[in-house]
């Protein structure tokens, strides 16, 4: 889970959003600027694939206006039609009063450029590790490469898969690989479906209702990528509005975290090739993955907005 800012206080009343008036707000820009500035007198959290006010008002006038985000600098000064002015600010109202994730608002999250569909039934994707299969899996012995050649990879699994966007990545990246990807709730597999419908990959990608490896007898994998529940109990109570519109599911991960990564890492090896790996995302809880682990060689994997969130084991490390 990406970083949050500091939740409001309990109790706090949703707070009301005082009427435009018509020409008050004119161009893209202006849109913009009144949804940061309602935006932060709300105090809302942002940890869904924008993590400042700025950012998510574009993306939020963006998606409203059919705009891709890299064109707002293109039209940020083009004017809004009276019916698209009405859109916007509903749009922002909604943000501001349920304090859902943007992504809810108009189903779609971005991930290294890629558009995916969401809705209540997934977490909204923000993982650190689609950026690490760009910088860590490489071609040609590439310095910092895990794998070299990925078209030499013929089977990958993504554990906890929800939205399908990681599993939907690793295709795109190990073009010759056949993707499983498994899910407890039939509601996120359901969302899965439909990303992976519709980037036309239904006969690459292996969609598996079931308890991580459950599903998949004894299928070995070049590659194994997660995301799992992670947050403790402390984190469970202190999560903000926003995370808490998402499945809870998707983030409980026991009284400290690693119930589900110690099971990962205990039954992994039985679900590896040789020369294979796993790749999993724990947030910030890597002082306790290494006291838990402290047998395991584990590689920490820093990304552009991260530290020490992800850890990478070769399979002959696993035992």
């Amino acid at each position: 889970m990406a970083k949050v800012s500091k939740k409001p206080a309990r109790g706090r009343a949703a707070p009301k959003l005082a009427k435009v008036g018509p020409g008050e707000l004119l161009t893209l820009l202006d849109f913009v600027r009144y949804a940061v500035s309602r935006f932060v007198e709300a105090r809302l959290a942002f940890a869904h694939g924008t993590t400042d006010p700025v950012a998510e008002a574009a993306f939020l006038v963006c998606e409203a206006l059919h705009l891709n985000p890299e064109q707002f600098e293109v039209f940020a000064n083009a004017r809004v039609t009276a019916a698209e002015s009405k859109i916007l600010l509903d749009l922002i109202h909604k943000r501001v009063t349920t304090r859902k994730p943007a992504a809810y608002l108009v189903n779609k999250i971005y991930m290294r450029g890629l558009p995916f569909y969401v809705d209540e039934r997934v977490i909204v994707p923000r993982s650190f590790i689609g950026e690490l299969l760009d910088s860590h899996f490489g071609v040609g012995g590439e310095a910092g490469s895990l794998i070299d050649d990925p078209t030499a990879v013929a089977r990958v699994l993504d554990l906890c898969t929800g939205s399908g966007c990681l599993a939907i990545l690793a295709a795109h990246h190990f073009p010759n690989a056949t993707v499983d990807a498994v899910d407890i709730s039939k509601g996120a597999l359901e969302v899965a479906a439909r990303n992976v419908g519709d980037y036309g990959l239904e006969d690459r990608i292996n969609l598996y209702r079931g308890n991580l490896f459950a599903p998949l007898g004894d299928n070995r994998y070049d590659l194994i990528i997660t995301n799992p529940p992670y947050v403790d109990a402390e984190g469970m109570a202190a999560l903000p509005p926003e995370c808490r519109a998402e499945p809870q599911l998707a983030f409980d991960g026991g009284a400290d975290g690693l119930d589900v990564v110690r099971r990962i890492l205990r039954d992994a090896p039985d679900h590896l090739t040789p020369d294979g790996g796993l790749i999993c995302e724990i947030g910030r809880g890597r002082e306790l993955v290494d006291e838990a682990f402290p047998e395991l060689p584990l590689l920490w994997l820093d990304t552009e907005d991260s530290e020490g969130e992800v850890f990478w084991i070769a399979a002959a490390d696993l035992g």
